[in-house]
């Protein structure tokens, strides 16, 4: 029997659908938040928990020009440094259905990127840069009721972010533990929800101008539960992870320079607090929390922390003869 055109077209179509990919849900989120003068942020998946459909595509904005990642690992991995990736990274968009790790570069203000999710599961979403920042997409089969939809989503990212950034455990912390002499070096808390981890941290040294005499020792001691920072005076390096070369360690574990000249150049390196405990696993080392100048010479000292100087951390110490 003759075929006919319309039934060849037909056919054309069924087959075309049942190749084609399945275009789902696009779904929009934020990927962290500061104040005006970027001194508070939020270091957040905002909101950090989605429901979705499989098939369903996850845009993340990002926010801030704090750095960031968005980057989904494989059940066990181990988690990789943010300059290595998941390893190595993807651009614009990508598909994770929990086989294999993706992860962007780390990005800041404006940059976007997307992730399809073809499969049903419940995947963790985590930030390389920030250990406590973490989320997770629930992945529903498409016959299941979503229980929110994008206006939930984008108020509760607000709110999220709104209640990080005014968080009041954070204001009037002066700390002074060490004598007159000392400079806290960032403050933060970590905070938990059913959709895992955010953290605020204050990227500045508070009291950050000191005035002492020569032959003082000013102390800075890192008093944020998650974020590193530096105390770099002079030329900044280009790695600021090690200290530079004309660093001691005290007795009691603290690192320790001299600067005899406004010209000196001392980089502390990461100054940071040890990891959480995890039961289960080893001990974790002490972390590098304080560092300590002593100065021989008056001047004025302007100083920096190298990862954070872009959004304002900055101080400097005055030395009288």
């Amino acid at each position: 029997m003759k075929k006919s055109p319309s039934h060849f077209a037909l056919r054309l179509i069924v087959v075309l659908l049942a190749v084609a990919p399945m275009f789902g849900a696009q779904w929009q989120a934020k990927v962290g938040a500061d104040t005006k003068n970027q001194a508070r942020q939020a270091l957040a998946f905002l909101p950090n928990e989605i429901w979705i459909h499989e098939g369903d595509s996850i845009t993340w904005t990002f926010d801030v020009d704090e750095i960031h990642t968005v980057t989904f690992l494989t059940e066990g991995q181990v988690r990789p440094p943010f300059p290595v990736g998941c390893p190595g990274f993807a651009v614009g968009s990508a598909m994770f259905d929990g086989s294999t790790c993706i992860s962007t570069p780390p990005m800041v203000t404006g940059q976007t990127f997307s992730v399809m999710f073809p499969t049903v599961g419940n995947f963790k979403l985590t930030c390389l840069v920030h250990e406590d920042m973490t989320g997770v997409v629930h992945v529903l089969a498409n016959s299941a009721k979503l229980p929110h939809n994008q206006a939930f989503y984008d108020k509760l990212g607000a709110q999220q972010a709104q209640d990080l950034l005014s968080s009041p455990d954070l204001s009037g912390m002066h700390h002074h533990d060490n004598g007159a002499n000392a400079v806290a070096v960032g403050i933060g808390k970590i905070v938990a929800n059913g959709g895992g981890h955010d953290t605020v941290s204050v990227m500045r040294f508070i009291e950050p101008e000191l005035v002492i005499h020569a032959g003082g020792t000013v102390e800075w001691t890192n008093f944020d539960p998650i974020t590193p920072h530096t105390i770099t005076f002079g030329t900044e390096p280009e790695n600021p992870i090690p200290p530079s070369g004309n660093i001691t360690v005290d007795a009691d574990g603290a690192l320790h320079a001299t600067i005899s000249s406004t010209s000196d150049s001392v980089h502390s390196g990461f100054i940071i607090s040890a990891p959480q405990e995890r039961i289960g696993l080893p001990q974790a080392p002490l972390g590098t929390t304080r560092f300590r100048i002593t100065f021989t010479a008056p001047g004025v000292y302007p100083y920096i922390c190298a990862l954070h100087d872009d959004l304002g951390m900055k101080g400097r110490i005055v030395v009288l003869p």
